[in-house]
């Protein structure tokens, strides 16, 4: 119940029984209805089977508007269960801040967390937006069953890192919370970015208890400035919507954008100055230490130059033997320029002024650059740069290819597309992919190979039109449904009869 299905960000569903890519056609399968919402749905919709409300048992779909708020809605039959919310007394959603990244308003952006453990029913934890004169950032736990909050809440998000040399007050008009949320070992993760480049912002990262909501670390990645850029200008924690990661052992991972970084390294090969712009980041499963990462040679000049490498989210692989024997641990992450990278999560590479010192870097493979998050699926990597097709990259011996194994006749515009899998176990293989266009198009693509396309929405004229396109979206799949946020609510796709 977390973006992209799990704590790597896989994008899977291995339980999907009712949707095969003998059904997926404009013949049987297509829009079953449509969700009205009072607002954007940036956020991917959540899921959960089998929910009792009020004395009777539900599939219920969650989703989160720009508009502060939150609807649980009957995913069989399309009727509303509840809605909440989130604005406080007088409050609005929060303005665009001069930049166009979020608009008209900023409300809920990032993708929520379910915890079907948490309270006396299981509570879904938001971080929403507002404004009364002043910007307010809060995290919410709600009910799932009827939206009330739980654990005292709503909890004011305010923060002060400090550090010798260093006092930094978070400022909530100044961020977003754009990556979504991660609920591990207890632990809700807050990552922040800017209203576009607007300074000052700094990288934080900041935590809290999922059965109390009080706030539990702080950390400030970008906090001391450098000469390599200007003071308070970044690193953001953007991902493009994805959410930072967990390994089984609890050790969390993302991405930063562009922002200062020292190439002057302390005895144990860390910038100087705690600066981590354009960087792979792993931190301890207890406390918010920086244990290993991974910065590009180039990363400053990327920096100056914007090619920031956290315009994409961050991904961890399943297992993979090399051609030795040997388990790797990887991660997968790629920005702006173009290059894949393939990082050792047992040792990462750190920095280096000549060269790259990780598992794998394919240069250039995702040319147009990205500002998505990948999925995985049977030894299969699924990328979406701009202005390019949907591309498979087949792992072997723990290594990948620089040619695709096969790619989409479609090329997705901006900001390309963040896939994910349905699948029935190891069968059944489908990729899902949506496009920001006008109008928005839902496509579906054999996993095996990207070059058989078994559906796209406007195979069928105007009876799956969903409206105009919306830049964050991740579809969700889950039992025989397909759920696409939009500019107004959440189209619905499965069988038709």
């Amino acid at each position: 119940m977390t973006f992209k299905n799990d704590l790597a960000r896989t994008g899977q569903d291995l339980a999907e029984t009712v949707l095969t890519p003998a059904n997926v056609n404009a013949a049987s399968f297509g829009k079953i209805r449509f969700l009205a919402t009072d607002g954007k749905v940036d956020a991917q919709p959540l899921y959960l089977s089998a929910l009792d409300i009020a004395g009777t048992r539900h599939n219920v779909v969650f989703v989160a508007t720009e508009h502060d708020s939150v609807y649980a809605f009957d995913a069989d039959e399309g009727t509303l269960l509840w809605k909440v919310s989130l604005l406080g007394p007088g409050e609005t959603p929060s303005g665009p801040h001069g930049c166009d990244q979020v608009t008209p308003v900023i409300g809920i952006t990032s993708t929520p967390v379910i915890s079907r453990a948490a309270g006396p029913h299981g509570a879904i934890y938001v971080v929403a937006m507002s404004n009364r004169g002043v910007d307010f950032q809060r995290l919410h736990a709600l009910d799932v069953t009827t939206g009330a909050e739980l654990f005292g809440g709503p909890r004011d998000i305010t923060a002060t890192y400090i550090r010798p040399g260093v006092a930094r007050l978070f400022e909530p008009g100044q961020y977003e919370e754009r990556a979504a949320l991660l609920l591990s070992r207890g632990t809700i993760y807050t990552t922040w970015t800017s209203h576009c480049d607007h300074a000052p912002y700094t990288g934080w990262i900041i935590t809290f208890s999922a059965a109390t909501l009080e706030r539990t670390g702080v950390l400030d990645v970008g906090a001391n400035g450098s000469a390599s850029g200007p003071a308070h200008v970044g690193p953001g924690i953007w991902m493009s919507g994805g959410g930072p990661a967990a390994d089984a052992a609890g050790y969390v991972y993302l991405l930063t954008g562009n922002g200062p970084f020292e190439t002057v390294l302390n005895a144990q090969g860390f910038p100087k100055r705690g600066d981590f712009g354009n960087s792979f980041l792993k931190l301890a499963p207890a406390g918010l230490s920086i244990v290993d990462y991974f910065s590009p040679f180039d990363g400053v000049n990327e920096s100056e130059a914007d090619l920031d490498l956290g315009s994409g989210g961050i991904m961890l692989l399943p297992n993979l033997t090399d051609a030795h024997g040997i388990v790797r641990h990887l991660a997968v992450g790629a920005g702006k320029n173009g290059n894949l990278y393939v990082v050792n999560r047992d040792l990462m590479g750190k920095f280096s002024v000549d060269a790259n010192n990780i598992w794998q870097e394919l240069t250039g493979v995702l040319s147009g650059g990205i500002w998505s998050t990948p999925a995985w699926f049977e030894g299969t990597l699924y990328y979406g740069p701009v202005g390019r097709s949907l591309l498979a990259f087949t792992a072997v011996q723990a290594r990948f290819g620089s040619v695709p194994t096969s790619h989409s006749a479609h090329v997705f515009p901006y900001p390309g597309t963040s896939p994910v899998i349905s699948a029935n176990g190891s069968g059944n293989g489908i990729v899902w992919a949506h496009e920001n266009s006008n109008p928005g198009v839902l496509h579906a693509y054999e996993a095996h190979n990207l070059g058989h396309e078994l559906y796209n929405s406007a195979q069928a004229g105007s009876r799956d039109d969903f409206g105009p396109g919306n830049k964050f979206i991740t579809p969700l799949v889950a039992h025989g449904k397909v759920f696409v946020g939009t500019q107004s609510g959440v189209a619905v796709f499965g069988l038709l009869h």
